[in-house]
């Protein structure tokens, strides 16, 4: 009674959802990193009046050059087009993790800003967005790039190795949608509820504010901005068209999440997912053993370990993010020891994708060929209670982009292999001395609770 309970919540929940319709042949489904670099140069040099782009960073590295070049050439030649880029204020005034800080990404954004001088009301303003009074406890997770009425859809963010400046590549999904409806509901989302809001501020001016002076502000924005969602005109779901349903979430129960959940209880005959980082919420990992034990069939395709972006080769400096892949792949261990019954009879298929030394970020949910989920949302912990997540849901009915979508799983499965057994995968007396050594500690004082919780 009480599954045939979460059943009807969930329909009910669909149901409720508003959605905006959307012409088939203006969805692209983008293939690799170097395509959607391509796809994002493009659409600088075409858009007319508008460019909005929401990302954790954009880094200050060659490839971050070249973007930021390009929007700058863009507004010399068209003065009146609106530029704003947004990052988590965190991740933007500090390096990446493990390597020592010279400049920040805020100081080069700056350093720009002062080169190119333009006048004050055509500036290319950079903003950065704090989520939480510290990093660890919620970042900046929105995605999505628009230009004029066209969304750019990825988890990636700007940098060498997400748009393949050189020979290493991280592995996302990138969808390009051509909506006006849906274009102005993320550019009003982030004009109404972010740029309007006092606890966000510039990050290209040389006097940028404390963190600490503005943690009031903070604390109140994370608040107001947990109660907010994508506004338009939108009807019901139809099942006679394709559909999109913007969605945003913010903390525990929220209704990005509260979505994820419902889809999962939608499954008629199977349901795929990717994700980078091994480590589901307790929601999503009981809603997989009910299909299970439903006979229904999951594909679930999530990265080796060195394919993780906290990989460390054990010739480079060890870090204590060194760790996580391993504490990642702990988890799918005992996950498929615990489901090994399902993986023998063929009903749990697991994937593993390695690609040299490349690696691996892609995220998303395919409920048969009814449903599509594209996101930036890891399906961990940390997704579900800290960080500012959104998506695109798209119902289809008719199969109509189920073509499209069979071939993006076909390339992701590309440099995949299947899991026959839990003991394919490596456990603790495998691992480097430096790993060994850390991850027993984290099991003495229950650490490596609080930090698959926390990352």
């Amino acid at each position: 009674m009480l599954i045939l309970n979460k059943q009807t919540r969930a329909k009910r929940h669909l149901d409720n959802l508003t959605f905006i319709p959307q012409a088939v042949e203006k969805v692209d489904f983008l293939t690799s990193s170097t395509e959607f670099k391509q796809h994002i140069l493009a659409l600088i040099k075409q858009a007319k009046f508008r460019i909005y782009l929401t990302a954790l960073y954009f880094e200050k590295d060659e490839a971050g050059q070249e973007i930021l070049d390009a929007l700058y050439q863009a507004k010399l030649a068209n003065p009146q087009l609106e530029i704003k880029i947004l990052v988590d204020w965190h991740r933007a005034q500090r390096g990446r993790i493990g390597e020592a800080t010279q400049s920040s990404n805020a100081d080069w954004y700056t350093q720009m800003r002062e080169q190119y001088a333009l006048p004050t009301e055509q500036e290319i303003a950079f903003y950065g967005v704090p989520v939480n009074k510290r990093e660890i406890f919620g970042v900046l997770h929105l995605k999505g790039f628009v230009f004029d009425d066209t969304l750019l859809y990825s988890g990636a963010s700007i940098n060498n190795v997400y748009l393949q400046q050189f020979e290493r590549y991280r592995y996302d999904r990138y969808h390009q949608i051509e909506n006006k409806a849906l274009a102005d509901s993320w550019v009003n989302f982030i004009q109404q509820n972010i740029l309007s809001n006092p606890a966000v501020n510039r990050l290209d001016q040389a006097n940028r504010p404390k963190t600490i002076g503005i943690r009031p502000l903070v604390k109140a924005f994370r608040k107001e901005l947990s109660q907010q969602e994508y506004r338009f005109n939108g009807q019901s779901m139809d099942n006679e068209q394709l559909m999109l349903s913007p969605l945003v979430g913010l903390g525990r129960k929220n209704p990005l999440n509260k979505t994820i959940e419902a889809l999962f209880f939608q499954v008629q005959q199977k349901l795929t997912i990717c994700t980078p980082y091994f480590n589901f919420p307790r929601s999503i990992n009981q809603r997989i053993e009910w299909l299970l034990e439903n006979g229904k069939q999951i594909e679930i395709i999530v990265g080796d370990k060195t394919a993780n972006d906290f990989f460390t080769p054990p010739e480079e400096k060890f870090t204590m993010a060194s760790a996580l892949p391993y504490l990642y792949e702990k988890n799918l261990r005992a996950f498929t020891k615990k489901f090994d019954h399902y993986i023998q009879n063929g009903q749990l298929t697991i994937r593993l994708w390695k690609d040299g030394k490349n690696s691996y970020h892609l995220k998303g949910v395919w409920i048969d060929e009814r449903y599509i989920l594209l996101t930036g949302n890891n399906l961990n912990p940390r997704a579900w209670k800290l960080d500012a997540e959104n998506a695109v849901l798209i119902s289809d009915p008719k199969g109509e982009l189920s073509e499209k979508a069979q071939g993006e799983l076909a390339q992701i499965r590309t440099h995949t292999t299947v899991l026959t057994h839990y003991s394919d995968l490596e456990e603790l007396k495998d691992y480097p001395e430096k790993v060994k050594k850390l991850l027993k500690k984290f099991g003495r004082v229950k650490l490596d609770k609080i930090v698959k919780m926390l990352l």
